[in-house]
């Protein structure tokens, strides 16, 4: 029974195709190409490329997540590999491609992540996991896959949506396969070097399953094929217009008198011209004095309103000091009292003076005029 042939075989066989060329659909499919680990580098650097600004604007600190290294491995080959316990962030595609991945990040790397989102120098790294801690970095990884998602619409050309995701503790040598599928099956992890300011030098992996990995790099071929290009049909040969008149002229050319004219009757003959006044050009003199300038444009201005404004002083207060304000309460400036207050003109400081009473309202003597060199 094992020496008889299959029916894909004898197809072969029959069309004069040798049976050592034939192979198993998954074992044609078995790696990746060159061209295939590319195309997922690609995507991996557009998509971590956004996820790294995102995540610059929730932690305060420069975030680079470059050089993707993409490989084939298995469910297995990782347990061996990787004997530490991890964070795992699942994040499901649910709209435009179909399929979900894997974001594996170390558990020092998640605390210090941590203690940065709470306003923390990411020095508090001491303890256990906590709830706090997968709360915060699936709300960081919530942001940043949702802004890689974003980028992978653009790059597909069409819109793709996630659902939230999920952070979870994950040990690979537990025997527990959080990807739905078997141990020996295989798998594309893309690791990418991480580096946030002086605090972390890691790396973070995201695991695709084989069948998805796949499904990315077709539809970016899809997406970055060029158009066909159209055919271009050459348009027939119309034949000369007939003139007529040209035409007979040039076979056969008519006596020379008879296209012979007169110069008095031409219309366009221009025998008598008017005189024409040509001198040199003259431009506006323009005078160094700025007196001069001044006098004679200010008047285009006179009627133009200003807000003057004379300020006491200035301080700073934090919100929480605002909110305590009450009839009664005494704001301390940065000036000391007799001190010239400042005479703003659209904002802008122009003098300094003292002030005064005049009758029952108050006003202000001027005292300096601020140089203007000194106002810009």
């Amino acid at each position: 029974m094992g020496d008889m042939l299959s029916q894909a075989e004898i197809d072969a066989l029959l069309n004069g195709t040798s049976i050592s060329g034939l192979k198993k659909p998954e074992e044609e499919s078995d790696n990746l190409t060159a061209q295939e680990i590319d195309a997922l580098g690609e995507i991996g650097n557009i998509s971590m490329g956004t996820s790294a600004t995102t995540l610059y604007t929730l932690l305060g600190h420069k975030v680079n997540i470059t050089t993707p290294r993409v490989t084939v491995t298995t469910w297995d080959e990782m347990s061996k590999d990787y004997p530490l316990p991890y964070v795992g962030v699942g994040v499901e595609y649910t709209n435009g491609l179909i399929g979900s991945n894997l974001l594996i990040m170390k558990e020092n790397d998640v605390k210090i992540i941590t203690d940065l989102m709470m306003g923390g120098d990411g020095s508090n790294t001491e303890g256990e996991l906590s709830d706090l801690h997968l709360s915060a970095i699936s709300e960081a990884m919530n942001q940043m896959v949702g802004s890689s998602a974003t980028s992978m619409s653009s790059l597909f050309d069409k819109r793709i949506d996630i659902s939230p995701p999920k952070a979870f503790m994950m040990y690979f040598n537990e025997g527990k396969n959080y990807m739905n599928q078997e141990g020996s099956q295989k798998i594309v992890k893309v690791a990418f070097s991480m580096i946030i300011g002086n605090l972390i030098d890691s790396e973070i992996m995201q695991l695709l399953p084989f069948t998805f990995a796949k499904d990315l790099v077709e539809n970016l071929l899809k997406t970055s094929a060029p158009p066909p290009s159209p055919k271009v049909e050459k348009a027939p040969k119309t034949p000369k217009p007939d003139y007529g008149m040209q035409n007979e002229a040039i076979s056969s050319p008519a006596p020379q008198t008879a296209y012979t004219y007169r110069e008095e009757t031409n219309p366009y003959a221009t025998q008598h011209r008017e005189p024409v006044d040509v001198h040199p050009a003259q431009f506006q003199q323009f005078d160094d004095s700025k007196n001069a300038i001044e006098k004679k444009n200010i008047s285009l201005i006179m009627d133009v309103p200003l807000q003057v404004t004379v300020e006491l002083g200035r301080t700073q207060k934090m919100i929480k000091d605002i909110l305590e304000f009450s009839p009664g309460s005494i704001i301390e400036l940065d000036k000391l009292a007799g001190e010239p207050v400042d005479i703003l003109v659209n904002n802008k400081i122009i003098a300094k003076g003292e002030v005064v009473v005049i009758d029952e309202s108050f006003g202000v003597r001027i005292t300096d005029i601020i140089n203007p060199s000194k106002r810009l």
